[in-house]
């Protein structure tokens, strides 16, 4: 009895420890991007449909360099069984001869590595296309979740702000008791703050809308729980973003150029081959014959086909070579395409860096001498209300340009690692 009850609670204690590493995941999930990336690449649909195609495509390669199928044939010969005193009769035994060919089809030399190379080039694209899936994947939950860390730090700023202007109020209000403030003032602090409010109904609106596109590129239902993000990723310093670097690594790494490549090494087989038609194919066949229930002659067969329409292969083969060309062409313009998005997203990231430091060393510090230096004015009646609003304001804008430009570099950042296929 003891041992019973002691093996039920074990299997209980099991069954209740075993989902707690998908619950801590769970709760885990939105705190930071990583965490994001890997649920997304373990569930999301598009790249696992992507890379299925892509293993559907390796096994493409040994047909593509098998050789054919052989082919068997039978010929009742002579049923009618003229000649003799038999009747007519389908049984190969009894005819007046049978004849059984077996024929196996063989390419002229070089053309099953051909088509075997070519198909494996094709594979390549299709995993080259399983990376363009990922990497643009990737890049795109980067950015929705700068933008969800964004959006709630604007969130806490505008609450810090409705803080803030309730302590104007209160000052105001005791100004307006005292007769030191016209009732404009406390009107006005009043409708500063209702616009405040206004305004985070408006952030927590677009919150709620970031989470939304979030769970949509983790295939989750739109309304599923996120935890609030905690940090963003550290943005590489300005030496380790240089051109010429990231250049190089575009060239080497990026899917989308390495796809390009793929055809290009695919379209050249495809001409390798269409020049190797030029060569006929053959087809070798061997004949048992038999006469009665006895095999008593054999038969060897070549057949080849004869390669006559010269015009149409001609016509083959410049086809072949235009697509070669094309392919070489289109990689030329992926690439030139994506240096220019590489130079514009890295000069971007570099303005929004300084425009970060210039609110962070000048416009903040300034602001908030300003507010301190306005708010000291307004309680012994130097400076008018309006200055004391301006300043709040300033503080706000300062603030909230350090957030976007902080979001802005992370947008860009994930554009960057796009591009060079890997993250920095």
């Amino acid at each position: 009895m003891r041992g019973n009850i002691f093996g039920t609670a074990l299997l209980l204690g099991l069954a209740l420890a075993a989902p707690l590493p998908a619950l801590a995941q769970q709760e885990n999930l939105g705190r930071n991007v990583d965490s994001l990336l890997d649920y997304a690449k373990a569930r999301n649909p598009e790249y696992a449909a992507m890379r299925l195609e892509a293993e559907a495509a390796r096994e493409r390669i040994y047909p593509a360099g098998a050789l054919p199928d052989p082919v068997f044939r039978t010929e009742l010969q002579n049923i009618t069984n003229y000649g003799s005193d038999a009747s007519p009769n389908i049984l190969p035994s009894r005819v007046g001869r049978t004849k059984y060919t077996l024929i196996q089809p063989l390419p002229f030399w070089g053309k099953r590595e051909l088509k075997r190379e070519a198909a494996e080039a094709e594979a390549e694209v299709a995993q080259a296309r399983a990376g363009v899936t990922w990497t643009e994947q990737a890049a795109r939950i980067k950015a929705a979740y700068a933008q969800y860390f964004a959006v709630a730090q604007l969130i806490r700023l505008n609450q810090e702000v409705i803080d803030l202007i309730d302590r104007i109020e209160r000052i105001t209000q005791a100004r307006y008791a005292g007769g030191l403030a016209p009732q404009q003032d406390a009107i006005r602090v009043m409708v500063e703050r209702t616009a405040m409010k206004n305004e985070l109904i408006q952030m927590e609106t677009e919150h709620h809308h970031t989470r939304s596109r979030l769970n949509a590129l983790l295939a989750r239902p739109t309304e599923s729980p996120l935890a609030a993000p905690e940090l963003l990723r550290t943005v590489p310093p300005a030496a380790r973003l240089d051109f010429v670097a990231l250049e190089n690594r575009l060239r080497d790494r990026n899917p989308q150029l390495f796809a390009d490549t793929a055809r290009i090494r695919a379209a050249e087989k495809n001409r390798d081959l269409s020049y190797r038609n030029r060569y006929p194919d053959f087809s070798v066949g061997i004949s048992p014959m038999q006469t009665g229930s006895r095999v008593n002659e054999w038969e060897l067969m070549l057949e080849f086909n004869i390669p006559l329409q010269q015009e149409s292969r001609r016509s083959q083969e410049r086809e072949a070579e235009k697509m070669a060309d094309a392919a070489r062409a289109r990689k030329e313009a992926t690439a030139n395409q994506l240096l220019d998005e590489l130079s514009a997203n890295l000069a971007a990231i570099d303005a929004s860096r300084r425009i970060e430091m210039l609110a962070k060393s000048s416009l903040l510090p300034q602001s908030e001498l300003t507010f301190q230096a306005a708010l000291s004015g307004y309680e012994t009646g130097k400076v008018d209300f309006a200055t004391l609003l301006d300043a709040q304001r300033q503080i706000r804008k300062a603030r909230q340009d350090i957030v976007k430009a902080q979001a802005e570099q992370q947008a860009r950042l994930a554009d960057i690692e796009r591009l060079i296929g890997e993250d920095l």
